[in-house]
């Protein structure tokens, strides 16, 4: 394998920051990440992400060369056209920055496109910087998309070996043999390596798993903050001000719907409510209930937001 320092470069005004910040936080710092490109249902990593980078202070610590790392022909980078020529160009960006909480405790935000290839020599690139950087908690957080109603609370499924940090959550999934992320693989080689590491997954109802879901991302930043320590009120504010928002548009789309699509809905409802209850009785199995499946309720909701456009 090929050096991995060679996959990215330190900011030395940004490195000198966090080794001040390391001075003062003997316990070492929480590095949390998440990666554009993988399944994100609802964006949930993505809103949390922006919503840090919107509302909190931040510098790069370390950058890693999109050049190397990004298929720009499979993810084609923006280019503005202006009148008689190229005026402006998105940047592929790859980058450790530090962060300052609403009490100024620092910590680590690791974000930017997903890398295509060389995700070994990147994991390790990760591992180094989480030595260097003296990180003590890893968190990764994505949504997943599940046959669930948008009028129950968000559910969580937490995983890595730090999953006591989340206590009252318990996984759906026995075991599962999924297309792999370089979110998942850093995940695994950091626990491999010795590192602590938490990934939190929220429950999106599939029929808004394509557009932005902020129920979804809140709850997973209640959960991080939970687990960290971490005191994002600004955060969690604005997020939950774009919940109430979406849950009013989503009602109301639903409300001008027809009796077909309400059912889906319901049968959702009653399927939830069927296993609370027997979580709630000790029992893993639930009663009966016939329920659509996740294709049938996305086709479902499409058309209508298809028909809906086309009435517009």
């Amino acid at each position: 394998m090929l050096d991995p320092q060679g996959l990215y470069e330190w900011e030395p005004k940004g490195l000198a920051v966090v080794d001040v910040a390391l001075a003062q936080e003997s316990a070492g710092l929480v590095m949390l990440y998440h990666f554009d490109g993988y399944i994100d249902a609802g964006e949930t990593g993505e809103q949390i992400v922006d919503s840090l980078l919107t509302s909190l202070p931040h510098q790069v610590v370390a950058r890693f060369d999109h050049d190397r790392l990004v298929d720009y022909r499979a993810r084609r980078p923006l280019l503005t056209f202006r009148r008689d020529r190229w005026s402006g160009y998105e940047t592929p960006s790859l980058e450790v920055r530090l962060v300052q909480d609403a009490t100024g405790a620092p910590f680590l935000l690791l974000s930017g496109p997903e890398p295509d290839v060389e995700w070994e020599r990147f994991a390790v690139a990760v591992r180094q910087i989480v030595e260097r950087l003296g990180v003590r908690l890893s968190v990764n957080f994505h949504g997943i998309p599940m046959g669930v109603p948008h009028t129950r609370p968000v559910g969580l499924t937490p995983h890595g070996n730090r999953t006591d940090l989340m206590p009252g959550h318990r996984s759906p999934f026995d075991e599962a043999q999924v297309p792999g992320s370089a979110e998942a693989l850093i995940e695994y080689r950091l626990m491999e390596a010795g590192h602590d590491v938490l990934g939190v997954a929220a429950h999106v109802p599939h029929y808004v798993a394509r557009s932005a879901y902020p129920d979804a991302a809140l709850t997973a930043l209640e959960a991080i903050t939970a687990a960290t320590g971490l005191v994002l009120p600004g955060v969690a504010h604005s997020l939950r001000t774009e919940a109430h928002r979406t849950q009013t548009e989503i009602e109301r789309q639903i409300g001008e719907g027809d009796e077909e699509l309400v059912a889906l809905v319901q049968g959702l409802e009653h399927q939830y409510d069927a296993m609370a209850g027997a979580e709630t009785r000790g029992s893993l199995v639930a009663e009966p209930v016939e329920l659509p499946s996740a294709d049938e309720i996305g086709r479902e909701f499409e058309r209508f937001l298809a028909e809906r456009e086309g009435d517009a």
